[in-house]
């Protein structure tokens, strides 16, 4: 514990004052159990004597509680009014109290702040449709118990030392074999980068290939996490629109270069359209004209519902021009925070420097724990698992939909992913707002699709995901919705 001695006089007095200037300020939080006077004696060089008088002064002054068989404790309440608003008060700040930032720092603080649907549940929310958010509780624990046992009981010392910052090699491996067979990327090993999930990817991304300035085209509407990480880089942002089947590749810039395209071509967010196989190679024929690269993120692309899911853009190119993002957070759990990067040959170099720089490497016991997961087979196991729930549970949202506001309600985005758009045909997009609070007087939580546009539509859309909520939930949920957007009424 680190103490200033305060002033001149005895050393049990000088420790007094400090103390007792932690524990006005705040830097001694009130009930927090000071150090033992053996171990301060110790960190401080003093005798133990000095910090047994320093103490007891403390206690008789009614800055401390000392409790007999357990320590001494920081008193709950401070002895004069005075001291207690300056400790109300905090700190000082008189000093640095309105720093200098950078150029990025204030472009970060001058966003706006994220949707509602990435912090924590409001409480009262029983049936809460929050989008991304996948059933963690069918998440196969027990399977993933035993490999974390089995690693910890022969865990190497390696796994204990800084690791590589691509990440652990046989995770890598496991990851390129898995999206080269059921993706049809085309990558080795070499090329994945491990990070700490998709949000770390897209931040990278920036970081390797963005000058404040640079063109990079985003759809419109776009995931408004990434759509962030581009301004604070201080990107030029172009909006393309996108209809019902994803990006509108004709609406791309024909003028002047652009650094970076972000797309989600396997399930566009938040609408969800698939782009169809000739939009693909037209956005990578324009890629290869222009000299930009394209950021291909699949966030979901693991849950498709109808037909076969086309191949990822990655596996099209020809020029080094696609750069893939994959997550685990929406088919394994979230807190796991891990996902890759599969990055052309040429910028793997740059992006390993990059990512030593940033955080030296992702937690490597984690990553083994993975690599096991997928190679014995437990992770497609439970995608398996994971479809046919979220199938079931796409199919009860469906019909809760149409049987509770019928035609009143136009669903885009329903073949894959997580969640679908839910459009209020007799709703002015005004008053969408009132039916989201009076749904959650309800228990119910759903959210407007207008955060993602820069312009917001005019149509009242609700994003809504299912895969948290179990058939009989849904059901319930929509049915309350249905009470909260009330009788049809005339726009």
């Amino acid at each position: 514990m680190l103490v200033r001695l305060e002033g001149k006089g005895l050393l049990n007095q000088r420790l007094f004052r400090g103390l007792r200037r932690a524990i006005v300020e705040r830097r001694l939080a009130p009930a927090s159990r000071l150090p033992s006077t053996r171990a301060l004696a110790a960190d401080l060089g003093v005798s133990r004597n000095v910090v047994l008088l320093a103490f007891a002064q403390l206690v008789a002054e009614g800055y401390a509680d000392g409790r007999s068989g357990s320590g001494t404790f920081v008193a709950t309440t401070l002895p004069d009014p005075h001291l207690q608003a300056r400790a109300a008060r905090g700190p000082s700040t008189t000093d640095g109290s309105n720093p200098r930032l950078s150029a990025y720092a204030r472009r970060v603080v001058a966003l706006a702040p994220l949707p509602a649907v990435g912090r924590p549940q409001r409480p009262g929310l029983v049936y809460d449709f929050r989008y991304g958010v996948p059933a963690v509780a069918e998440f196969p624990q027990q399977a993933w118990a035993r490999l974390t046992q089995r690693r910890l009981r022969t865990m190497s010392v390696k796994t204990l030392r800084y690791g590589r910052a691509l990440g652990w090699l046989p995770l890598r491996e496991a990851i390129a074999e898995y999206v080269t067979r059921t993706r049809g990327v085309a990558a080795t090993f070499e090329q994945v980068v491990i990070v700490n999930g998709s949000q770390q990817a897209l931040d990278l991304v920036a970081r390797l290939l963005v000058d404040p300035g640079d063109r990079v085209v985003v759809e419109e509407p776009s995931y408004l996490s990434a759509r962030q990480v581009f301004l604070a880089a201080g990107a030029d942002l172009v909006s393309v629109p996108v209809d019902e089947a994803g990006l509108d590749v004709s609406q791309l810039p024909r003028r002047g270069p652009v650094r970076l395209a972000y797309v989600t071509p396997s399930h566009q967010f938040p609408l969800g359209g698939v782009l169809p196989l000739a939009r693909r190679l037209e956005l990578l024929r324009w890629a290869e004209r222009s000299g930009t690269f394209v950021l291909e993120d699949d966030y979901d692309s693991e849950f498709w519902y109808s037909g076969h899911p086309i191949e990822a853009i990655q596996g099209l190119d020809t020029a080094g021009r696609v750069i893939y993002v994959g997550t685990f957070s929406k088919v394994l759990f979230p807190s796991l925070r891990l996902g890759y990067l599969i990055v052309p040959p040429a910028l793997v170099p740059p992006l390993a420097a990059l990512k030593f720089l940033v955080d030296r490497h992702a937690p490597t016991f984690e990553q083994e724990v993975l690599a096991s997961f997928m190679t014995e087979g437990h992770f497609e196991r439970h995608v398996r698992r994971a479809r046919a729930r979220n199938a079931a549970r796409r199919s009860a949202m469906l019909e809760a939909l149409d049987e509770a506001l019928g035609k009143r309600v136009e669903v885009s985005g329903a073949n894959a992913g997580l969640h679908m758009v839910a459009w209020l045909r007799d709703i002015p997009a005004a008053q969408l707002d009132a039916v989201i609070t009076c749904a959650a007087d309800l228990g119910v939580g759903v959210y407007s699709v207008a955060p993602y546009y820069t312009d917001p539509p005019g149509a009242a859309g609700l994003l809504l995901g299912y895969a948290g909520l179990t058939e009989a939930e849904i059901r319930e949920g929509i049915r309350l919705l249905a009470k909260a957007v009330g009788p049809r009424r005339r726009r």
